[in-house]
């Protein structure tokens, strides 16, 4: 047993049973518009709509009072087992009762486009499958009897307006929530009875007897008329995962699980109208326990490019990443040309953020924050991984698109002008601007792409102008931002580590045989790690503007572990690899970071950057193994 197995075996450190169950015991759920976590106990704990960034309707996650919607046996919290059916991201829970055995699947509906859709307009080209709007949660007795209950208690607006709810013309199986401007309709072959804010149902099956209870958001027809067709509809749906999962390309490897796992993650998260996708489901799920470093990752950075782009091409998902590169044409640029640092999943630039003081935040860890208010930060990385992810996604569809090439143009430009200013850094520190490494990285990264993009297109003295900044930028950096061991440094006032460096092996900054990478990947394995696990930097060195410590990232854990066996060390690449897919959730799924005290998850989740990093760190070893069989 390895040391994380046992901390994660040991009893929580803080002594007390929380009422808020924990962060990786969640089961997520998307239709590729919003999604929604479903605790243990069979309650949908978290379910934004119609969209990933708007208002919950239940938010139980951040406030046991606000919203939560149950459908399992009654007095029975713990299932026998939870799993997602193969390939899908369509929930299966197995209960046992005293009495009987329960199967309950639990899906937000993805099924065939019938028509524009008009809950939440798409400027993509359509597909052919579209959500319904509709959560399905349907049960079958396996054996004996088992009392089925059904409790749906939404509180709109993140807990502040309890849902009024009218039975519909008296039928006791359709039931119409309103608050707050926005209605949800449940439909339901348990009879319904309204209490108070809430509707509650309770039938007791027999063996091979079924039932379903259905909640809606969009356009009243969309409502199936029974309980056939919502059986029907998890069916349907079960298919679109699987269907879509046959078009990656997955090898067939010992890790084909977690990258399959990965691969519907992302697509989970996904917000299929306009082609973004969101950092993460969830907003102020916190990185310390208890603490303030609370955000809200409903949104798309722009860092993230690179990293998605390189992820769905190597799964051969070029649909999706060719959907997400007409999202970033489309953005609009700031006042001096250059791209935010994120956007709305819409689009939007304006993000302001502000604290729901009246929630008492998921096990005590307050302010709870909807909107970030780092979307107008200057961060200097971000002209890199535009580009860097244009040239990539330029090479596997072997042309520029015409619309995209301004942007290169204007992102290229911009970094050449701001590449000398400090800025806040790749994590958003909201202490003083430094010079960090990493973002003179990055723009190295953008003038280097670009040079590239420009002699793809032909044009020979752009390209040898870019090139010629990009090298003035890497000289900078050898000669500020190495240390006198010869590490590379956080930022030019400091020594300390910071694992943003590792993205130097990440894009090819240096040559993999350069003494200056292989000890700055040592340094970092070495000294920024809490057992064996990578941290971002050390807390008390970084003025982050933030107090308390934080977990271990599993970004960056899985960063070394590319960076290891990009230098050429494989094996320990492949221990660390193993010990983080030990610690994924349950279901397979990872946070932002991982606590390893006590075994936990932390931060926002499912976090995509988390999953991002372990496809191209699996595919980095895979390659390595691949060759050396030649």
């Amino acid at each position: 047993m390895t040391a994380v197995d046992t901390a994660a075996a040991a009893p929580p450190v803080t002594g007390a049973v929380s009422p808020f169950p924990p962060i990786a015991e969640y089961a997520f759920l998307s239709d590729c518009h919003t999604g929604a976590l479903v605790a243990a106990d069979g309650s949908v704990d978290w379910l934004c709509v119609p969209s990933f960034d708007s208002p919950s309707v239940f938010g139980a996650l951040l406030d046991r009072e606000a919203g939560t919607f149950r459908f399992a046996p009654y007095g029975i919290a713990h299932p026998t087992a939870r799993y997602y059916r193969p390939g899908t991201n369509v929930l299966e829970t197995t209960w046992r009762t005293p009495s009987g055995w329960l199967l309950v699947t639990d899906a937000l509906i993805v099924t065939g486009r019938t028509g524009a859709c008009e809950v939440t307009p798409h400027t993509r080209p359509p597909s052919d499958y579209d959500a319904a709007h509709l959560l399905v949660r349907t049960a079958r007795c396996l054996k004996g009897e088992v009392q089925l209950e059904v409790i749906c208690e939404p509180v709109f607006d993140y807990g502040r307006t309890p849902a009024t709810w009218s039975l519909a013309d008296g039928d006791c199986s359709a039931a119409v929530a309103e608050g707050a401007g926005r209605s949800l309709r449940m439909h339901s072959d348990l009879a319904l009875g309204i209490e108070g804010g809430r509707v509650r149902g309770q039938h007791v099956l027999r063996a091979g007897e079924s039932a379903y209870c259905l909640l809606s958001w969009g356009a009243s027809g969309n409502i199936p008329p029974d309980a056939e067709r919502a059986h029907a509809l998890v069916e349907e749906t079960t298919d679109y995962w699987r269907t879509w999962l046959a078009g990656a390309r997955v090898p067939d490897h010992r890790w084909r699980d977690p990258l399959q796992r990965s691969a519907l993650v992302i697509k989970g998260l996904t917000y299929m109208p306009t082609g973004a996708t969101v950092a993460a489901l969830t907003t102020s799920l916190p990185e310390t326990p208890g603490g303030e470093r609370n955000w809200d990752y409903r949104y798309t950075w722009m860092r993230d490019t690179t990293f998605t782009l390189k992820a769905l091409h190597w799964l051969n998902l070029n649909w999706e990443a060719d959907e997400f590169m007409q999202f970033v044409a489309d953005v609009e640029p700031t006042e001096d040309g250059s791209l935010q640092i994120m956007y709305g999943i819409d689009g939007r630039r304006d993000l302001p953020e502000s604290t729901r003081d009246d929630l008492s935040g998921y096990d005590g860890a307050r302010p709870v924050r909807v909107g970030n208010g780092a979307f107008d930060q200057r961060q200097n990385d971000v002209y890199g991984a535009v580009l860097a992810s244009i040239l990539l996604h330029t090479r596997h569809s072997r042309r520029l698109p015409r619309r995209l090439w301004p942007i290169v143009q204007s992102q290229a430009e911009c970094a050449a002008k701001v590449w000398q200013q400090p800025d806040q850094g790749i994590w958003e520190a909201r202490g003083e601007p430094q010079h960090y490494v990493s973002s003179k990285l990055m723009c190295w990264v953008a003038l280097d792409r670009a040079a590239t993009l420009a002699e793809i297109r032909g044009d020979g003295a752009q390209a040898a102008a870019w090139r010629d900044t990009a090298e003035q930028i890497r000289a900078d950096i050898l000669a500020h931002g190495v240390s006198e061991r010869g590490v590379l440094r956080q930022h030019y006032a400091t020594d300390s580590l910071d694992a943003s460096t590792l993205l130097a092996v990440l894009f090819g900054f240096l040559p993999m045989d350069d003494e200056r990478l292989r000890k700055t990947v040592d340094a970092i394995a070495e000294e920024l790690t809490d057992n064996g696990f990578v941290l971002r930097y050390r807390t008390d060195e970084t003025d982050d503007g933030m107090s308390g410590k934080e977990g271990t990232f599993l970004i960056c854990s899985f960063w070394l572990v590319s960076a290891l066996a990009a230098v050429g060390r494989t094996q320990h690449a492949r221990d660390l690899m193993e010990r983080l897919l030990a610690v994924a959730s349950p279901l397979g799924l990872y946070a932002e970071e991982f606590d390893t005290a006590n075994g936990r998850h932390l931060g926002n989740f499912p976090q995509a950057f988390s999953h991002l990093a372990l496809i191209e760190a699996a595919g980095r070893i895979i390659l390595a193994e691949l060759m050396q069989e030649i």
